[in-house]
């Protein structure tokens, strides 16, 4: 898969490429013998399930001039929240992240905005906080927003006190924010802010589109936004990047490693998502780095997660895909029965 196809840089493992991806995984990944059934996924920290309002407004999205090429069949597809529990499953894992996609009702890349963003943003929030409590064993919800719109802290504010809330989820592509600019930096450290007070958790894709995008973006994040959330648990979507391994994403994550050899206290709130980090494409030579990285910052703070459905099948995904990272069983096992502070005891 070509990493830098202009759809997949603009958000992440959850479009175009994701047609790519699902026409490869089943030939071309290799069988990998390993030790790891005897350490099975405890929970997938990284799901999704667009509402029936967000897929009504996906042909809005999908044909602006913004998106030139598109979206792909399989990110337009209504999946259904029964789809989910089956594939997880089919997986033997016990729960999981569901990760709101309401966000794109207020995506940067639909021209012009539907004039109904701010109630399509609340719909698809509270399909989010429905399978949640319709499933309270297996599902924990996080609700999302565009950081740097004037709905951000109102929507955050709905939800305050929510049982089936866990967290919110931030998607920095997707909503045009750039950590090189001062405003969306405040504005980004302000929902941060009203996210510790709701006693949510934050789960940030925060790689933006600026080409050169690594080190010094992580940086402004640690400095000015990460203090926002206190004592609250954010998780790192993508290992820092937007799927894939490539230069971008391991000068992010390196930065990361640096301040956690500076300041190894970062640990009891920081965490990183493997969610579509590598897939078959992926080179020997990115993978060992990566590697590298994963053990500076500590085998504990990595939660397996996927992206589902643009993973395609949980099990392939995890007894398939997840061994090309060129790790001990000894790591796996860890790995794979990492669970994210935020889990709360119901799903535990």
């Amino acid at each position: 898969m070509t990493r830098l196809h202009p759809t997949r840089m603009r958000f992440g493992s959850i479009f175009a490429a994701a047609a790519v991806l699902l026409t490869t995984i089943g030939a071309a990944e290799p069988t990998v013998v390993s030790n790891m059934s005897i350490a099975p996924i405890a929970i997938d920290h990284h799901l999704h399930v667009h509402a029936p309002e967000i897929v009504k407004f996906l042909p809005h999205m999908c044909n602006s001039p913004q998106m030139p090429e598109g979206c792909s069949p399989e990110f337009v597809k209504a999946n259904t929240v029964e789809d989910l529990l089956a594939q997880l499953d089919a997986a033997h894992i016990r729960g999981g992240s569901l990760l709101s996609t309401a966000y794109l009702a207020e995506t940067a890349f639909a021209d012009p905005v539907d004039p109904d963003h701010a109630s399509i943003l609340h719909a698809g929030n509270a399909f989010t906080e429905a399978a949640a409590r319709a499933h309270p064993d297996r599902l924990m919800a996080f609700i999302s927003v565009n950081p740097i719109t004037p709905t951000a802290l109102p929507e955050l504010a709905r939800w305050k006190g929510d049982p089936f809330v866990t967290g919110v989820k931030l998607h920095l592509t997707n909503s045009g924010v750039d950590l090189r600019n001062p405003d969306h930096v405040r504005k980004l450290a302000e929902v941060f802010r009203a996210a510790a007070a709701n006693h949510f958790a934050i789960v940030i894709h925060m790689r933006s589109e600026r080409t050169d995008y690594g080190a010094q973006d992580v940086q402004t994040f640690l400095r000015d936004v990460l203090p926002a959330a206190g004592n609250t648990t954010v998780q790192i979507a993508h290992a820092a990047g937007w799927g894939g391994i490539d230069a971008n994403t391991l000068s992010a994550l390196g930065a990361f490693a640096d301040a956690l050899d500076a300041r190894p206290s970062l640990r009891k709130h920081l965490y990183f998502d493997l969610a579509e980090v590598w897939d078959q494409d992926s080179s020997e030579t990115d993978m060992e780095k990566l590697v590298v990285l994963i053990r500076r910052i500590g085998i504990k703070q990595f939660l397996p997660a996927s992206d589902w459905p643009f993973s395609s099948d949980l099990a392939t995904y995890y007894n398939q895909r997840y061994p090309r990272l060129p790790l001990s069983n000894e790591e796996w096992a860890v790995i794979r029965s990492n669970t994210a502070p935020y889990v709360p005891p119901r799903i535990k």
